[in-house]
Parts: structure tokens; sequence; C-alpha cells
């Protein structure tokens, strides 16, 4: 277990972020197109020669051939790192084959946001590890096609980070009883929800280690609360406070992408009630191994450990 926690915390400041996002606007004009890149200046400082990496990373084809770049042209605005390019096709484009690969140069679980315009015809599509390649036909998409879209990135932004995850195992351990579980996820899923909803009327922005630090120290929190206080009865109450931290994630990314809150918050839900049942059974399946019945404490003590170090490593970042 020693060795397990020391491995666990050597590979912290490797771990993917967990607001890890960036945005493209992409100007098409008959068979020219102009791309603009903004990605926040922490997800570039262990990239090699951002200059040209980011740009090599993320391709158009139009006009029956991937477009040529010209004028690539990247710098600093203050917090924000922006790069340019234009683009040089064969023929007018109708629609645009995006291959979008910056998850594999940033961190695992980034995510790429582009808006797409032609005319007055706009569209957009969404790039992680696990979604590269997408067409943009510049017309408004289907009430069915919209639907499914939405709530699959709210899926995927459920699965994607570390500290989302782990935070989801402590909420299966601090549940001492099936009936207390579903109290733990539905206060915390209520938690999530209300932060999703109100942020885009309050005018302070959080920055993204902000987010990420507070996150880190959830999982701590609830960890600490799961060693010193076994048999607490207002542990729903906690893990709804601390929600609204993990909820201010989610609601950063309603606000750049323009997703509808039912939608997407639908597969943030269903995305983490099947995390947090899949833990619930792994740990009720350990809980009838003898020597592992008692390793509840063990595990609550790891997360703690984890948390702590997570967060004054993104304090420091």
């Amino acid at each position: 277990m020693k060795r397990l926690a020391a491995l666990l915390l050597w590979q912290l400041p490797l771990a993917a972020h967990m607001v890890s996002m960036s945005t493209g606007d992409l100007k098409v004009d008959g068979n020219r197109a102009n791309f603009e890149l903004r990605i926040p200046m922490y997800e570039v400082a262990h990239v090699r020669d951002p200059e040209h990496t980011l740009l090599s990373h993320i391709r158009f084809e139009g006009g029956g051939a991937w477009g040529v770049p010209s004028g690539q042209n990247c710098r600093q605005e203050q917090d924000t790192y922006v790069c340019t390019a234009d683009y040089q096709f064969p023929a007018p484009v109708e629609t645009v084959q995006v291959e979008c690969t910056l998850a594999s140069v940033t961190v695992p679980n980034h995510v790429h946001l582009l808006r797409a315009y032609r005319g007055d015809k706009t569209d957009q599509a969404v790039f992680d590890l696990s979604y590269t390649r997408e067409e943009l036909r510049f017309r408004p998409p289907t009430a069915f096609e919209t639907a499914v879209r939405e709530t699959s990135a709210g899926f995927m932004r459920a699965a994607g980070g570390l500290a989302p995850l782990l935070f989801l195992a402590a909420l299966a351990l601090a549940a001492r009883s099936r009936r207390e579980l579903v109290a733990l996820a539905a206060s915390f899923l209520a938690a999530e929800a209300l932060a999703c909803a109100i942020a885009p009327r309050i005018a302070l922005s959080l920055s993204p280690r902000f987010i990420e630090a507070a996150a880190a120290l959830t999982i701590a929190y609830l960890a600490f609360e799961i060693i010193l206080l076994p048999q607490s009865s207002m542990r729903w109450m906690v893990v709804a406070v601390l929600g609204l931290f993990h909820g201010a994630y989610f609601s950063a990314f309603l606000t750049e992408s323009g997703y509808h809150f039912a939608t997407f918050f639908s597969g943030v839900a269903i995305c983490e009630l099947l995390l947090i049942a899949l833990c619930a059974f792994i740990l009720h399946r350990l809980a009838r191994v003898t020597f592992l019945r008692h390793a509840v404490p063990v595990a609550a003590s790891l997360l703690l450990a984890i948390g702590v170090a997570w967060f004054f490593l993104r304090l420091r970042a």
C-alpha cells in the first residue's frame, strides 16, 4: 500500500488536469479559411515547440483535399496562447472534415471546442482523446442529433479526468449502506445541477486552476470525514457542498459550448451514476474478502494524501 501511494503521488504532476479545454474558430470563405486556436498557457508549458506542434495537430479537409496552411503565427495574450493560420483548398468548401489530436500533445483529457462559420451558417464540434474526427456540414442539426451530441458530450466530460473519478470513488467509500449511497449520489448530482444552473447568472468567473485545486481539496475533505467522523449523520450535506465545486467544471464547459443544460447534464448524470454503481460494486466484492474488510480507512487515507498533495501541486503550478 505504501508503494502504491508513492507511485500515485509521484504521478500526480503528470496527471491530466481536471479542467483542460481549448477553443477554436474556423471561418470559411470560398476556397479559403482562417483558423484561430486559443489555449490556456498552463497547457502549453510542457509542449515542445508549441508554435509548430499545436497547429500540426489539427487539420482541415475540404474541396477534396487537406487544406494547405500558411501565415502561421502564435503569441501570448495574458494567460492565453493564441495561434492563427490561413488554409487554402483546391475548390470552394461545402463541408469540412476536421482531424484534431491536441489531446495527444497536451493532457489525455483535453477537450477542444471548435466553432465553424461559412457565411451565415455555423456548426461546431467537440474533440478529445477518443473522438478525433468530425465532419462540419454547416447545416442546422436535427433535434435528435443535437440531443445525442450534447448528451454524449456530458457523458464524456464526466468520464474524463482523474479528480472526478477519485471523488466518485471516495463517495462510494463514504456510503455505509445502499440507502446512504443513494442519498449521497442524489445530493451530489443535485449540487452539480445547481452549480450548472446558477453559474451563467453569476458575473464571477472561476479560473481553471482554482476549480482543479478545489476539486482536489474535496477529495481530501471527504476522505478526512470518512476517517475521523465515521458515524457522521450529515454526510449527505457535506457531499452536496463539495458537489458545487465539481459542478463548476461542467458549468464552464456549458458556458463555452452553448449546449443545453438538460441534455448535457443528462449525460453527466448517467455517467456518474454508472461510475458510482461500479465503485460500490467493487467495494462490496472486496469487503467479502477477509483480509480486506478493514480496507476502507486505508483507502480513505490514501485518497486524503492524494487530495492534499494534488491541491498543493496545483497551487504551485
